[in-house]
């Protein structure tokens, strides 16, 4: 049921971004005396509105976008009966080009500035928490999930360079700057220096299988946090700071070791043994197979982070760094897409794939990392030279304005319809496709049913 928790916020970070945006247009266009017709929230149909001036306000049942109806402008409402009458003062087409075009770019302008300004809040309020690359490998060195075993990697490893360059925060392992292009980790195992490589296209990978969690992360103690109610954990009276230090005769050092014992008993019976306090405690319990737990949430080490906080006037250029950070490997990936070094129908997510990255227990933080996020790519998707989107826009006022000559009516419908035809049949791939991701392949099930 996470996505009864997700779906809320897929559907308030698009609304806000979407009226963002559209907001961008009606500004503009009001500044410049055009009149504006309707703003709406979502396609149709209309669930409610009102009227305020000249303006109908509405929010709309499909929330998957958002429009700004102006006068005098061949847009997605085709209505062609109005062009066929003379020009108005207070009409689009009756304004200057570069107003026109400044009109068409408040949109892009706007999602880029709010862009900026949520990762500069995220930035200011939360700062930065980070796991520092020397005690993960001070540790005993990384975990290593079934995706990073792909690479070549194994559990204890430790990551020592990252294109041959040192870093400080293991962090830098996983961002997708280092993800998306063709780098390489330098690993230290059994006291040799390794050198493995990260295809092009393991982004896609990463993405489809999930969180870093399945990738590489750090290993910790099986020092007891909490306990659950009615687990073997409870029964025998397990404390916060007991440490697990064998079981079934099997010593433990670090919890997913832990995990891997639990995982293989195949008997009805668990002996372990817990260090509290400088004494040895061995307990002996029923097990069930079906549900292999002792029952507890381990305690964070807390050696491993460290948390940076700034000011102002350091989250503001920080913040618009990662935010233009973040539309550049966007950027970066559009074109692998284009050029075919990544594979749209794994790489390209619509609503459904989008709604499986907020978290499945609103974390604030998440939520607008990503709000974020998808307020630059709106802003760059838009800006696509693509009749029917601002860029297609852009594009002919971009060739008014050069040429000083205005494309027919005529020729501006017709682009209109075309690029309305395209972007509807890309709607209908990108659904298909985030359908189709979420049917589990043989290959799933079967690693699935072996876990």
């Amino acid at each position: 049921m996470e996505w009864m928790i997700k779906l809320p916020q897929l559907l308030l970070s698009l609304s806000f971004l979407v009226a963002v945006h559209e907001m961008g247009h009606l500004l503009a266009a009001k500044y410049f005396k055009m009149r504006v017709e309707q703003f709406s929230i979502g396609f149709p149909p209309k669930l409610w509105s009102f009227k305020k001036g000249e303006t109908e306000y509405a929010i709309s049942a499909i929330p998957l976008g958002g429009y700004v109806k102006i006068s005098g402008m061949i847009d997605e409402s085709l209505d062609t009966e109005a062009m066929k009458l003379p020009p108005q003062p207070w009409e689009f087409r009756a304004k200057p080009a570069w107003q026109r075009l400044i009109v068409m770019l408040g949109g892009i302008f706007v999602n880029v500035v709010v862009g900026i300004i949520i990762f500069i809040g995220i930035t200011y309020v939360y700062g930065d928490t980070y796991v520092l690359k020397k005690a993960v490998n001070d540790n005993g060195g990384f975990l290593v999930g079934p995706i990073g075993e792909t690479l070549g990697l194994k559990t204890g490893d430790k990551i020592v360079a990252i294109n041959g360059k040192d870093f400080e925060y293991a962090d830098d392992v996983t961002k997708p700057e280092t993800l998306i292009g063709a780098s390489s980790y330098t690993i230290e195992r059994d006291g040799q220096r390794i050198d493995i490589p990260i295809p092009a296209n393991f982004i896609e990978e990463f993405s489809e299988k999930g969180s870093s969690g399945n990738f590489v992360t750090f290993r910790f103690a099986p020092i007891v946090e909490l306990v659950a109610p009615k687990t073997i954990a409870e029964k025998v009276g397990l404390k916060k700071g007991d440490r697990i230090v064998e079981v079934n005769g099997v010593p433990i050092t670090y919890k997913d070791e832990l995990d891997r014992e639990i995982r293989n008993i195949k008997t009805n019976s668990i002996e372990f043994k817990v260090s509290r306090d400088g004494n040895i405690l061995a307990f002996k319990e029923a097990f069930n197979t079906e549900k292999p737990m002792i029952g507890f949430q381990a305690q964070r080490p807390t050696a491993l982070f460290e948390t940076v906080t700034y000011g102002l006037g350091e989250s503001i250029p920080l913040g618009t760094e990662r935010a233009f950070s973040m539309l550049f490997t966007q950027v970066k990936a559009f074109g692998k897409l284009i050029t075919g070094k990544l594979s749209v129908n794994k790489s390209l997510s619509g609503p459904l794939g989008i709604m499986d990255a907020f978290d499945a227990g609103w974390d604030w933080v998440r939520f607008w990392s990503l709000t974020g996020m998808l307020s630059l790519v709106l802003a760059f998707m838009n800006l696509l030279p693509i009749p029917a989107l601002d860029g297609g826009h852009v594009m002919f006022l971009s060739y008014e304005i050069i040429s000083r000559r205005k494309p027919s009516d005529k020729f501006l419908e017709t682009a209109q319809k075309v690029g309305m035809v395209f972007l509807l049949a890309l709607m209908v791939f990108i659904f298909a496709n985030d359908i189709i991701k979420k049917i589990p392949s043989s290959k799933d099930k079967t690693e699935k049913s072996s876990t």
